[in-house]
């Protein structure tokens, strides 16, 4: 059976002393697990985190942002110098907090978009870096999981294929696939079968409606992305990942301009149900 989580950009901006608070919440929900974004490590207090942690018996997993400053494919060898050190030193904290997996599209800045598809050189630097990140996930206990986004968020990786070459051209263990159902509906094919391709490589999963609403009230075709999941024995985290106008800085990140649900509790509360109800059913 698999584990259910929510990540806490559905509430808030960042992580920090204020967004632990968050937590218990998300337990009392009755979910399994919390998916915290380390987009500035500094903010993280990992005492405090640690303490609610233990608390709420909530297991923990993390999710990066790449920015333009820390771009992994970018020509300045100082900016991929310091994407290198904002994966590791992210890593770290996901270990000292008793995680085991860190998400997200660890390959190129969100949102920068250059007119083309990459290039060798790019994606050159890109497996260097990561075969570099990888390497230290492992001795960490800390496996990483690369995300496809959609074209409108990044030129590198928008399918599983390519997300499945990235992980093979990394070559490690600690290195693999994430898929989320959103960007999935907007690049694949038949989400099933993209799953089905990714196979052994698949790692983490996002769960959010065609329009990054509650799953189960949209076009995402579930039967058939737990249908796959079932064939692959797929037993890792289903998360939530959704948005709402009310956190600004994401809602503009991530071009949410309107109610996609009644509130966020309802949203998670509601896809919880959902989750749960079809993993029963296929898992």
């Amino acid at each position: 059976m698999p584990k259910f989580g929510v990540n806490l950009l559905l509430w808030a901006d960042k992580f920090d002393r204020e967004t632990v608070e968050l937590i218990p919440k998300v337990a009392e929900m009755g979910f399994d697990g919390v998916e915290i974004p380390i987009f500035d490590p500094e903010t993280v207090d990992i005492p405090h985190t640690q303490a609610a942690l233990k608390a709420t018996g909530l297991q923990v997993i993390g999710c990066n942002i790449m920015s333009p400053d820390r771009n992994p494919i970018d020509e300045d060898p100082g900016v991929r110098e310091n994407a290198k050190a904002y994966l590791k030193r992210a890593i770290e904290i996901i270990a000292e907090l008793g995680g085991d997996t860190y998400v997200g599209p660890m390959y190129s800045a969100v949102g920068k978009l250059v007119g083309r598809g990459r290039n060798q050189q790019e994606w050159d630097w890109c497996v260097e870096g990561l075969q570099e990140v990888a390497e230290f996930a492992g001795k960490h206990g800390v496996t990483l999981a690369s995300e496809p986004l959609n074209r409108f968020e990044t030129y590198f990786v928008n399918i599983a294929e390519d997300a499945v070459k990235l992980a093979e051209a990394v070559g490690s263990p600690y290195f693999k696939v994430h898929l989320d159902t959103f960007h999935m509906n907007i690049e694949e094919k038949n989400q099933g079968q993209a799953i089905l391709n990714t196979g052994a490589q698949l790692h983490h999963v996002h769960c959010c409606e065609n329009d990054r609403g509650t799953p189960g009230t949209g076009l995402v075709p579930w039967d058939e992305v737990f249908g796959a999941l079932a064939q692959l024995n797929y037993d890792r985290w289903l998360v939530i990942e959704s948005f709402t106008p009310a956190v600004k800085e994401i809602a503009a990140a991530t071009c949410i301009w309107r109610d996609i649900a009644p509130s966020a509790e309802s949203l998670a509360a509601d896809g919880l149900a959902f989750l749960k109800k079809m993993a029963a059913q296929y898992l």
